[in-house]
């Protein structure tokens, strides 16, 4: 397929300088060490906000704001880069606001980088949508009933209003398990849509777009769509469509087709991925950065996050005990609280919410910390080792993981 799209990253051969010349490009990629074993990396990303280490967990704040944590415990955890939704913020507070304040770092008083989805997910998840077409999505307002086209220019000019660091692109989204024609119609539009998101994009210098790899659980259409994506002259890619329904050894093959398909020297972003287990199978797999809203929302209802797995603190087994939440946990919560006060005030005291949220997100970003640190010391094979017999003891390890891994060198 030939593209008409203008080079995002080439400055122009003659006249003055650019800002992006001046300052360099918004988002600058380089690889510092590599996994012997595996396809694992640790990188640097430097944004205009941050230098965010790879591979990195970001917690989800859709409507710019982590759902009971402050930027101040963000910051104190070290977080470099959280997402927030491109459709819930152009509906309220709406472009006018966000550009009156300047965009949302300086809105949500958030002064690292942020990452925002284009609202195509949804589109389909979460309304009743009226059609999909070659234009964009139609669909009814949450709020006030009116009908609403999102296509990919409106998703740029809101991301731009945001000022993100990182935007998608509008994607025609279908369900993962979807078959039949829809999944290539969807994934040759998710390429139209990336050339009409470029064309519309009004802030390079600042602001980068990935582009989303679409084409379903069909090997062939995600080979297809990469092999258009990276003609684009993008700063790094995503992977989509996963996470939505198929088996695990349909999503662990996806994955490591597509790093396999995307270029070295790019960072890789997996969509919608945050499951511990799913983390480290996937660093192992060469993908740099996830996303999911599973840390919070689990927090809200009184499970906690450790290296054996999920907690229920509302289980009575916890009303006597008097350890942290994780023994070697650094974070606010496990230093100051136990798991008995915890049972005591969860699902019934507002500020539980916090505190566990707290704990959780500190829980994946040193799980990252971890992971990297052990990349950089060529140790990462024995790392997941280590991990895996913690997580899934007495030989419980699920067979889709042991494949995975054994697909990277690493057996179990």
């Amino acid at each position: 397929m030939a593209s008409t799209v203008a080079n995002e990253v080439d400055p122009p051969v003659n006249g003055p300088k650019s800002t992006e010349e001046q300052r360099g490009p918004p988002l600058q990629y380089r690889v510092i060490a590599k996994c012997s074993v595996t396809k694992a990396r640790v990188g640097v990303m430097t944004v205009r906000h941050a230098d965010v280490d790879t591979p990195v967990f970001m917690p989800v704040g859709t409507q710019g704001t982590l759902k009971g944590i402050l930027p101040d415990q963000l910051l104190a955890l070290d977080c470099r880069i959280m997402l927030s939704n491109t459709y819930h913020l152009g509906m309220r507070p709406g472009t006018a606001v966000l550009e009156k304040a300047g965009g949302l770092h300086r809105f949500m008083g958030w002064p690292r980088a942020l990452l925002t989805d284009s609202g195509g997910f949804q589109m389909v998840s979460l309304l009743q949508l009226a059609e999909i077409t070659e234009q964009g999505v139609k669909f009814e307002s949450p709020y006030d009933g009116s009908e609403c086209m999102l296509t990919p220019e409106r998703s740029m000019e809101i991301q731009n209003a945001i000022g993100a660091d990182i935007m998608m692109q509008l994607d025609d989204v279908v369900k993962t398990t979807t078959t039949g024609p829809r999944v290539e119609e969807a994934m040759h539009r998710t390429i139209r849509w990336l050339d009409r998101s470029i064309a519309a994009h009004g802030r390079n210098d600042d602001q980068s777009i990935f582009p989303i790899v679409q084409g379903g659980l069909q090997p062939d259409l995600r080979r297809v769509c990469a092999a258009e994506l990276t003609k684009r002259a993008t700063r790094g890619f995503a992977v989509g469509g996963l996470s939505g329904g198929e088996s695990k050894d349909e999503f662990w093959r996806t994955v490591h087709l597509c790093t396999d398909l995307l270029p070295e020297e790019k960072p890789r972003y997996l969509m919608g991925v945050g499951f511990a287990p799913d983390l480290v199978v996937c660093v192992a797999l060469g993908v740099d950065m996830f996303d999911c809203v599973f840390p919070t929302r689990t927090a809200r209802f009184g499970c906690a996050l450790t290296r054996a797995g999920q907690i229920n603190l509302k289980q009575r087994t916890f009303a006597q005990d008097m350890r942290p939440i994780e023994e070697d946990c650094e974070c606010s919560t496990c230093r100051t609280y136990t798991r008995a006060y915890l049972h005591h005030i969860v699902t019934v005291e507002p500020v539980a919410c916090s505190i566990v949220s707290v704990h959780n997100v500190a829980f994946q970003l040193k799980l990252m910390n971890d992971m990297r640190n052990a990349i950089q010391e060529d140790r990462f094979a024995e790392f997941v080792k280590s991990y895996m017999a913690v997580r899934f003891p007495d030989d419980t390890v699920p067979q889709w993981i042991r494949d995975a891994l054994a697909a990277v060198n690493i057996n179990l």
